[in-house]
């Protein structure tokens, strides 16, 4: 079995600096905020190292931003890349804080080789702006290590691998600090050298548990890794190291984060019609703003845009120092209708559904409604008003089956004053009512009257004409 390991040695720094344009040098530093944990390539160019003091980093570079480290905010990136890689990798093992297991072995006929696989997770990897560490190892722990000292290679030669381990130097393999004392005491300096002493003198001389972890990175010891599944949402966290005091400025983060949507959508073969946007201030209650569209929607053109709009209407209330858009809710995707065999052909309902999701991002969801048929002869009864729903494509239906009806029905019927000087059609009779206490009986014409209008008229039983409805 071969294993592949990601080691992302500045994943918070990588996830700032894809956020929020920065000119200045920027590093991470631990929680006491005495040492720096991660520092950016400006910051390093002005001598600054990990590990290093902050106030010695201070004192090389004056106008120093500085964002602590936060445990949960790292365990939540690394579950947002992990989502992307499980996209090319089936079993997928996170190692928090910061790297993530992959086994590849059995990906080599669907990639076409290791090669492939590696190129594969490199342009990933740059697509999504990120500083990983990789390499290949025949047990987990051997991946890692390698991983971890820069040591990787795209090679799959078992010799190569357990040369390249042994080189390591014991600081490097990960030991308990007092069996790496233990073990320098002895006269060892690398991974090799434990690697020539009998196991049963290791185990007697130091602990099991040391000649446990040694076997898991040779692999005469089992070191299963549980396959990890993604969470049945999608969500995706931008913290701004100078706080955000125009819509303007959350443009930025938000366009990386709807394309990541967009890619999961495709991915999932699924669309979705409602997105949550979070945004956090420093003093007062964050800002919840809740987007939904007509129809299931997976482009992140579209989205940005009903963001924009609904930022247009409502301004920030105080300046933004994080954000976050959370999906829960996923749609099965649809074949589109009415397209021919490449595509080519417009998709109506499309649409129809973009331009709905638009106008109420700009008016609000309850500034439009809907007229909808309703099972019901008598005119003033057949439609109602109400939400605004997702078009569907209709049965085909025969238009000439169909009675000539107006689109301009008045409130009320009103008496006819005018003697009608031609008649198209009728008589429509129409007779209904009598299960709800509102009966009518009614015959149906349109008539042009004298001024030139076309009429929708009726008789009722008492032979009393009425207006019920103009034709354009």
């Amino acid at each position: 079995m071969l294993w592949l390991y990601l080691h992302f040695p500045h994943l918070l720094l990588d996830h700032v600096r894809r956020s929020q344009p920065i000119e200045n040098a920027l590093v991470i530093v631990e929680g006491t905020g005495q040492h720096v944990l991660q520092a950016c390539p400006l910051a390093q160019d002005a001598g600054i190292q990990p590990g290093m003091r902050l106030k010695t980093a201070l004192g090389l570079a004056p106008e120093l931003h500085i964002l602590q480290a936060d445990q949960q905010q790292q365990a939540q990136l690394l579950e947002e890349q992990a989502r992307w890689l499980y996209h090319y990798v089936a079993h997928l093992t996170p190692a928090p804080p910061d790297g993530l297991w992959a086994e590849v072995s059995s990906l080599q006929r669907l990639y076409g080789g290791l090669a492939a696989i590696w190129q594969t997770v490199e342009q990933a990897l740059a697509e999504h702006q990120l500083t990983a560490w990789a390499a290949l190892g025949h047990t987990p722990l051997a991946a890692r290590l390698l991983a971890r000292a820069g040591k990787g290679e795209c090679s799959a030669d078992k010799g190569h691998i357990t040369h390249a381990l042994a080189q390591l130097p014991l600081t490097a393999a990960e030991f308990d600090k007092t069996d790496c004392t233990r073990l320098n005491r002895l006269g060892l300096e690398t991974l090799g050298d434990v690697f020539a002493l009998p196991q049963k003198e290791l185990a007697r001389r130091l602990s099991p548990e040391l000649l446990a972890t040694v076997q898991k990175i040779q692999g005469t010891r089992p070191d299963p890794r549980a396959p990890w599944q993604p969470p049945h949402r999608f969500r995706q966290r931008a913290g701004f190291i100078q706080e955000v005091e125009h819509t303007q400025g959350l443009l930025f983060a938000l366009q990386r984060i709807l394309a990541e949507l967009e890619e999961d959508l495709c991915w999932r073969q699924q669309d979705t019609d409602t997105l949550l946007l979070v945004l956090q201030h420093r003093h007062q209650e964050p800002t919840r703003l809740r987007l939904r569209t007509t129809g299931p929607e997976h482009r992140a053109e579209t989205f940005m845009k009903l963001i924009r709009l609904k930022l247009d209407q409502q301004p920030l209330s105080a300046p933004v120092v994080s954000l976050v858009l959370v999906v829960r809710r996923f749609i099965s995707r649809e074949a589109p209708g009415g397209q021919d065999l490449l595509g080519e052909t417009q998709d109506l309902n499309e649409a129809w559904h973009t331009l709905i999701s638009r106008l109420q991002a700009r008016l609000g969801e309850q500034a439009l409604t809907q007229l909808s048929p309703r099972p019901d002869h008598r005119p003033e009864f057949a439609w109602s008003a109400g939400e605004v729903k997702r078009a569907k494509n209709p049965g085909e239906v025969n238009p000439q089956a169909l009675p000539r009806r107006p689109l301009w029905l008045l409130p009320g019927p009103c008496p006819l004053t005018e003697t009608p000087v031609a008649w198209f059609s009728g008589p429509e009779r129409i007779s209904g009512g009598w299960w709800d206490g509102q009966r009518v009986q009614r015959d149906y014409y349109i008539a042009q009257l004298p001024g030139g209008q076309l009429a929708w008229v009726f008789r009722d039983p008492q032979n009393a004409w009425f207006v019920h409805g103009w034709f354009g």
